[in-house]
């Protein structure tokens, strides 16, 4: 095997990009490891960790890109070196793609003056700044971003609604402005129901399940997921649903979010009493539904259940579940008790997580907020465990698992090794920003689990969810295909996904 390490100082590209790009290529048989991320501290760490650095890249700063690999012996490093190249410039096929690249917003925004939003996506400790330009120059901004202060955020909201613009964010993944999905999204029907959500994969779902229900989508605003906590106050969730009160798209509007503080969700009740007057179906992720008196409002117990009324108040017809069907009883050894969801999603996650809590005995995860479910080291699993393998614990100077699975496939791995392990859960997103092929990048991972289990006399089942759409370009019903060829059970939502989990286990 041979190393090249390549500094390139002054040329930024945002973090989604560069992760996708290492996810690419990383499949390649001939490379062993490879990092392609900006010359963070926490990133130069990381190809310290893994054996790729050098004074150069002790020296270079978050301006420079670092470009790192090892590769087989037989293989040009130059064949690499164009492959990323042709990456970064968004032309894989070799032929050239007609499009502006800016330096910095100001310029970016002298050039396109018509231009009524901004998506940023740089380290946080520059987002904020960058956000407050934006802002000041008229323009809505979507912030990717994380790593903001909560002290910032509240700053750039109340300069945002002062303004009367958006801030979607920090952390914000997901959106649809008139049409056009943002970051992480899918193909969804246009139609009248608009979204305000707190949550990335809630929104996700949501939307993806009223889009195969029959029902449309008319604007789905990400707000963050701090924007319902006290310090935040909510202030642009409260925007966000005047905003679709305004819209004349808009005839239904859900909300998405996981439990938000108390006081402000009062304030948030009372606003939809005052001044909405279109129905409004809520899907607060808890432990318990929420208790509301509003004559306008429906109470959702699960993602699948407020995409389901909304669709029902749109096209005025039922929308019935669709039952999962054990065929087989499955037969677990004596030891076998246990769950394990390892979710890409965090909402997903949470709100499996609050559904087994009502239904089994030892449930944690690290979606909790509840020190007796708390895990004290999520890479070590007893009981029942759900785990969002997108949080910080598991990504910091790694890519997310939506667009490279090689953090859960390692643990899919160690959880089929666990003799106490009877189902794992998994969820694959598709749509934008998605890997494109989700499932086949995991598909060998879930056969060698299965392989392993059945060597040691076991039966480990995997019970699949597969959050997207028809249209999506990763082709849903060939996703799903691959599952069911590898014995995976797929269920239709995520709640039917934990439900069925929960069968079996409780079957025994």
């Amino acid at each position: 095997m041979k190393k090249y390490i390549e500094i390139r100082k002054n040329e930024y590209y945002d973090s989604v990009t560069l992760m996708s790009l290492s996810a690419q290529i990383k499949k390649r048989d001939d490379v062993d490891n490879i990092v392609v991320s900006m010359g963070t501290a926490m990133n130069k760490e990381l190809l310290e960790h893994v054996g790729l650095s050098n004074d150069e890249v002790e020296s270079c700063d978050e301006n420079d890109l670092m470009i790192a690999f090892e590769i087989s012996d037989s293989t040009e490093e130059e064949e690499i070196t164009q492959e990323i190249e042709r990456r970064l410039k968004g032309d894989e096929s070799g032929k050239e793609h007609q499009k502006e690249n800016y330096t910095s917003l100001k310029q970016a925004m002298s050039q396109e003056e018509e231009a009524d939003l901004v998506v940023i996506s740089v380290p946080g400790e520059y987002a904020g700044r960058e956000a407050r330009v934006a802002l000041k120059a008229g323009k809505n901004v979507m912030l990717f971003s994380d790593n903001i202060t909560v002290i910032q955020e509240k700053e750039l909201k109340e300069l945002a609604h002062e303004k009367e613009l958006l801030l979607m964010g920090p952390d914000c993944g997901t959106c649809l402005i008139n049409g056009v999905g943002l970051c992480f999204a899918n193909q969804v029907n246009a139609g009248d129901i608009g979204i305000a959500g707190a949550s990335g994969t809630g929104m996700q779902e949501v939307m993806t399940l009223i889009s195969e229900y029959g029902g449309g989508i008319s604007n789905a605003i990400g707000v963050g997921g701090r924007d319902l906590s006290r310090e935040i106050g909510g202030i642009m969730m409260k925007d966000a649903l005047r905003l679709l009160q305004a819209d004349e798209r808009t005839k239904i509007i859900v909300m998405v979010s996981k439990l938000p503080d108390s006081e402000v969700f009062e304030q948030t009740r009372e606003l939809i009493r005052e001044e909405l007057t279109k129905p409004v179906v809520l899907a607060i992720t808890n432990r318990e539904p929420v208790e509301v008196s509003e004559e306008n409002v429906i109470v959702a117990e699960s993602l699948r259940e407020a995409a389901a009324k909304a669709v029902e108040l749109s096209r005025g017809t039922v929308v019935l579940p669709c039952e999962n069907i054990i065929a087989d009883t499955i037969s677990f050894s004596p030891k076998q008790k246990y769950i394990r969801g390892l979710y890409c999603g965090g909402t997903l996650c949470a709100e499996s997580f609050y559904y087994l809590q009502n239904k089994l005995k030892d449930v944690y995860s690290n979606v909790s907020h509840e020190e007796s479910s708390m895990l004290e080291d999520v890479f070590a699993s007893h009981g029942n465990v759900l785990l969002d393998l997108g949080d910080d614990q598991f990504t910091n100077g790694r890519p997310h698992p939506m667009m490279d699975p090689t953090i859960r496939n390692e643990r899919i791995l160690e959880e089929c090794k666990d003799p106490e392990t009877a189902v794992v859960l998994l969820d694959f997103e598709l749509g934008y920003g998605s890997g494109a092929d989700p499932v086949g990048g995991t598909i060998d991972t879930i056969r060698e689990g299965k392989k392993l289990a059945a060597e040691e006399g076991r039966e480990v089942v995997f019970v699949t969810y597969v959050c997207g759409t028809k249209a999506d370009s990763q082709n849903k019903a060939q996703q799903k295909k691959l599952l069911e060829d590898a014995g995976c059970m797929v269920a239709e939502s995520n709640i039917e996904a934990v439900k069925l989990a929960c069968e079996l286990v409780s079957a025994q």
